[in-house]
Order: structure tokens, then C-alpha cells, then sequence
């Protein structure tokens, strides 16, 4: 359980940097999504492919800032 919510916490954490609009916050918490999300699908809590979505999302979020 505890991999789980501190997945969610991480991603939450980035949306709301990218909300904000300030691109340096979000680029740091996107690093840290990252590993975060690649050690959650080497658990087994989420498939690959679902990581990989919510990554592409993220980062043309950030790019789009």
C-alpha cells in the first residue's frame, strides 16, 4: 500500500508544479516522477505502458510551459 500512495503522491505533486507554471518546480518533480513511476512498474504496481502514458503526458506538459 505504501508504494502505491507514495506513486500517487509523486504524480500529484508534478501535476500541481505544472498547474502552478513554474517550469524549473515542475522539471524537478518530473525527475523525481520518473524513477519513482519505473520502480512502481518494476513492482508490478502498474503496467508499463500506463507509466510510459503518464510520463509522454507530463513531459509535453513541461514543454508546452
Amino acid at each position: 500500500m505504501a508504494l502505491r500512495s507514495r506513486m500517487r503522491t509523486y504524480v500529484k505533486r508534478t501535476r500541481a508544479a505544472i498547474a502552478s507554471g513554474d517550469k524549473e518546480m515542475a522539471t524537478a518533480a518530473f525527475r523525481e516522477v520518473q524513477s519513482v513511476l519505473d520502480s512502481s512498474v518494476s513492482k508490478g504496481l502498474i503496467h508499463a505502458n500506463k507509466a510510459a502514458r503518464q510520463k509522454s503526458r507530463m513531459n509535453a506538459q513541461i514543454k508546452a510551459m
